[in-house]
């Protein structure tokens, strides 16, 4: 792993929510920290409404966790574009944020521990 990326286990229950619906909802959320960015929250598939989320053809590349695969979210009142993004095969060292998706905060996408 990165000397500069740490993953923990968050506590308690991690909410998404956008357009008026949950979008996901966990209590094993997980915590990414790298440098002097804002840590991440990353959700386990199992725990998010995939239903709601569209795969992108949009696709990025970290040198230091691997190649990024986006979604959008789809609800009844809108769609948000590439809203979420996944590593579903990261580097070495992080596999444990594989089959996890964080989201993009934002006016349209809240992100909070309940």
């Amino acid at each position: 792993m990165q000397q500069h990326i740490k993953v923990i286990r968050e506590t308690g229950v991690w909410t998404v929510r956008a357009g008026g619906a949950v979008i996901a909802e966990s209590e094993n959320a997980l915590e990414l920290s790298e440098g002097d960015y804002a840590p991440v929250i990353y959700f386990p598939r199992e725990d998010i409404a995939m239903a709601l989320l569209e795969k992108t053809d949009q696709k990025t590349t970290c040198a230091h966790k691997g190649e990024a695969s986006y979604f959008s979210i789809v609800t009844k009142s809108q769609v948000i574009e590439n809203a979420a993004w996944s590593y579903e095969t990261p580097v070495e060292g992080l596999e444990s944020i594989a089959n996890h998706v964080a989201f993009y905060r934002s006016d349209l996408v809240t992100i909070e521990k309940i």
